[in-house]
C-alpha cells in the first residue's frame, strides 16, 4: 500500500480546520499540508446542525476569523451565513485543493522511532488508504457528530408521534399546525422553540430546570455606524476588540457580584416579556456557571409574549402513547417530540490514538495550556471558549502551533512532547468552573486539568493572548527533542490520581 506524507495534516474542514489551515499556509508557506473531512462537505457543526433556525448564539464579529471580516449584516446570524464565510475563506486562501472529504480517521499510531504518526483512513468507498505526517493538527471539536445525547426516560419506545433529535433533523419533516413539545432549556430548545412556533398549532418548552436567556440585537448597530465612514476591516476590528473587552468586563462583574448579576438577568426577562412566571428563567446556579442563551431581537420572548409559545418547567414522570407525563401530574400531548437535551463529549474526534504502542485513553490525559495533551507527541488540538465566541481562542492556538512548529525546524526537533510525570498526575485537579449537563456527564471520559498552569485551561482570552501569542514555546513543560521513546505515567499511579480527583 502507498503511503503519502504530508508536512501536517489537519483534521476537520469546519471553522477550526479552515482558519487553522489558512494560518500554516500565510506563516509556513513551504509546509505541505491535507486537511480529512468525514462529511462530504465544509462547515463543520454549521453543516451538521439543520435544525429550523440554526443560528450562531455569539456575535460574528468574535466569532468570525482576526484576519477576515464578517460582511454580513447580521451579528447573529443563520447557520448557511456562516458556512458561506468559512467557504469564502477556504477560497480566498485556495485552500479547497488541500481538502480531502469523505475521509475518515480510523485510528493514528505513533512511532517514536520514527518521528511519524501514521494515520490509516477510510475513504467514501470504503478502501484503506495510509497517510503519514510528522504533526497533526486536531480540528474536530469536542462532541461527537454521530451521537446525541438522550436520557433513559420510562415509556421513551411507547410514545406513537415522531421523535426527533435536533442532530440528527429529518430532511422533510412536515411540523406544521402540529402540537410540539422540546424537551430541553439550552441554545438548541430556545432557538427552535420560536422558529417552529411560525408554522405549528402549538410549541411547549418542556424544561428540567431553567437557563439564562437575554436578547441581543441581531444586528450591531456600533458596526454598522462605523462602516459608513470606515473601510470594512477597520471597522471590523474596532467592533470585535469592543466586544471582547465589554465581554470581558460583563464576565468580571458577574464574577465579583453574582448576586446581583443574577437578578439584572432576571430583571431583563422581565423587561421583555412583562408579566410571566419567572420562575421559568430563574436558574439555580449563578451566572458564569453555564453558557447565557442569547436570543436575537427577543425572538423568544416576542413568541411566548405572543402566546405561540408555552414554557413548562417540571421533570418528565414517564411517556406515554400520547405524550409526556409531568411528575407534577399534568400531560403533555404532542405528535412530535424534540429531545434537545445536548451533546456527547469526546477527545480527539473519536479517532483511536496509540503512542508507541500505547494506546491513549484520553480520560487518563492532562490537558497542556487548552491545546496539547500530556505526553501526547507533535499533536495539537483546536477548541474554543466555552464562554466567548469559539474562534477567539482557535486563532490564538493556530498563531501559537505555527510557533511550534518554526521552532522545531529552527532547533531541528523532531517532536515535541508536554511532559507530565507522576507528581504532575498525583496533584487534585483544577475544579472546573463550568457545570452545564454535557461537562458534568463526560467527566471521567475526557482529559483533565492538572493543578496548576501550564496544566490548566484558562477561559480568559486576554492571559491566552499574553500566553500563546507572546509566551515563550519553551517553557519548561514543553520537551523538544530529537527522536526518543515516551513512556506514558504508570497506569496504577494515574488510576489513583483520577479516583482522587472524584473524592
Amino acid at each position: 500500500m502507498a503511503v503519502e506524507r504530508f508536512d501536517v495534516i489537519i483534521v476537520g474542514a469546519g471553522l477550526s480546520g479552515i482558519g487553522a489551515a489558512r494560518y500554516l499556509t500565510t506563516r509556513l508557506p513551504q509546509k505541505s499540508f491535507v486537511i480529512l473531512e468525514t462529511k462530504p462537505r465544509m462547515g463543520g457543526t454549521w453543516d451538521l446542525f439543520r435544525y429550523p433556525g440554526i443560528r450562531s448564539d455569539s456575535d460574528m464579529h468574535t466569532m468570525g476569523y482576526a484576519f477576515k471580516p464578517w460582511k454580513h449584516p447580521k451579528a447573529i446570524s443563520e447557520a448557511g451565513a456562516i458556512i458561506q464565510y468559512i467557504e469564502e475563506t477556504a477560497a480566498e486562501n485556495d485552500l479547497n485543493r488541500h481538502i480531502r472529504y469523505q475521509h475518515r480517521i480510523i485510528s493514528a499510531s505513533w512511532s517514536s522511532a520514527e518521528s511519524l504518526w501514521t494515520l490509516e483512513v477510510e475513504q467514501a468507498d470504503g478502501r484503506l488508504i495510509r497517510l503519514c505526517t510528522p504533526f497533526i493538527f486536531s480540528c474536530a471539536g469536542y462532541y461527537n457528530h454521530h451521537e446525541g445525547y438522550l436520557p433513559e426516560w420510562p415509556g421513551y419506545h411507547d410514545y406513537q408521534g415522531t421523535l426527533v433529535h435536533p442532530q440528527f433533523w429529518p430532511d422533510h419533516l412536515d411540523y406544521a399546525d402540529k402540537r410540539i413539545v422540546i424537551v430541553g432549556s439550552g441554545a438548541t430548545a430556545v432557538t427552535l422553540a420560536p422558529a417552529l412556533a411560525e408554522k405549528a398549532a402549538e410549541v411547549v418548552q418542556l424544561q428540567r430546570s431553567p437557563t439564562y436567556v437575554v436578547s441581543r440585537p441581531s444586528e450591531d448597530a456600533f458596526n454598522t455606524f462605523l462602516k459608513t465612514f470606515l473601510p470594512a476591516k477597520l471597522a471590523y476590528q474596532a467592533t470585535r476588540w469592543r466586544t471582547i473587552i465589554t465581554g470581558r468586563l460583563r464576565a468580571k462583574r458577574f464574577a465579583k457580584d453574582p448576586k446581583r448579576a443574577k437578578q439584572l438577568l432576571i430583571d431583563l426577562v422581565k423587561a421583555e416579556i412583562g408579566e410571566c412566571d419567572i420562575k421559568h428563567f430563574t436558574p439555580d446556579y449563578w451566572p458564569g456557571q453555564q453558557r447565557i442563551c442569547r436570543v436575537p431581537d427577543g425572538d423568544m420572548f416576542k413568541a411566548i409574549k405572543a402566546g405561540k409559545v408555552k414554557i413548562v418547567t417540571d421533570h418528565i414522570d414517564h411517556f406515554d402513547e400520547t405524550g409526556i407525563k409531568l411528575k407534577s401530574g399534568g400531560h403533555l400531548d404532542a405528535d412530535i417530540i424534540i429531545t434537545a437535551t445536548g451533546l456527547v463529549l469526546q477527545a480527539l474526534g473519536g479517532v483511536k490514538y496509540v503512542v508507541d504502542g500505547q494506546l491513549i485513553e484520553p480520560g487518563k490525559l492532562i490537558t497542556y495550556k487548552g491545546l496539547m495533551y500530556s505526553n501526547v507527541p507533535n499533536l495539537i488540538y483546536f477548541t474554543g471558549y466555552f464562554n466567548a465566541s469559539w474562534t477567539l481562542k482557535v486563532d490564538l492556538v493556530a498563531d501559537y502551533a505555527c510557533r511550534v512548529l518554526k521552532h522545531m525546524d529552527d532547533v531541528g526537533a523532531k517532536q515535541v512532547v508536554p511532559r507530565a510525570d507522576n507528581d504532575v498526575f498525583a496533584k487534585p485537579a483544577r475544579k472546573m468552573p463550568f457545570i452545564s449537563g454535557y461537562i458534568r456527564r463526560a467527566a471521567g471520559r475526557m482529559p483533565r486539568q492538572g493543578a496548576a498552569f501550564p496544566w490548566i485551561t484558562e477561559s480568559n482570552y486576554f492571559w491566552d493572548r499574553k500566553t500563546l501569542l507572546r509566551g515563550p514555546v519553551e517553557d519548561g513543560a514543553l520537551d523538544f527533542s530529537p527522536p526518543k521513546p515516551i513512556m506514558l505515567p504508570p497506569l496504577q499511579r494515574v488510576e489513583q490520581a483520577l479516583q482522587q480527583a472524584a473524592e
